[in-house]
């Protein structure tokens, strides 16, 4: 039988173009082709699962409120080098959203900080530290 493949990490968002503005700091893309009111998805980098963005009220139509573990992580974010860990928690500070862990060298060898939307959802930025 076939494994189960990671296809999408999805979040919610009460302001769309909030988040967009914040994924797009990331380095994600929005070209429109998977944009609605409700629902956006940037452009799939390849080999990676999708990121869907829906609209808080769509989702609480459909499954209620979503629950969220108040230090718990969505994704981890991997970055080319600790110097690239600085300068996306840089943008994203100077953007006005929370940088909830300035970025530190990590005792089991990585650059590592957390950052969040504006939504709340925590999302790490790491890379390794030059070995």
């Amino acid at each position: 039988m076939p494994k189960p493949i990671l296809d999408a990490v999805a979040v919610s968002a009460h302001d769309m173009s909030r988040a967009k503005m914040f994924y797009t700091l990331l380095g994600f893309e929005f070209d429109g082709g998977f944009e609605s009111e409700d629902h956006v998805e940037p452009v799939r980098r390849a080999g990676e699962p999708r990121l869907m963005i829906d609209r808080a009220t769509l989702m609480e139509k459909l499954i209620g409120e979503m629950p969220r573990a108040p230090n718990h992580s969505v994704f981890a974010m991997l970055c080319d080098s600790p110097a690239e860990v600085d300068a996306y928690t840089a943008k994203i500070k100077a953007a006005g959203f929370a940088v909830l862990t300035e970025p530190w060298d990590a005792f089991w060898g990585q650059r590592y900080a957390t950052v969040a939307d504006a939504d709340g959802y925590r999302i790490d930025l790491f890379a390794p530290l030059a070995g």
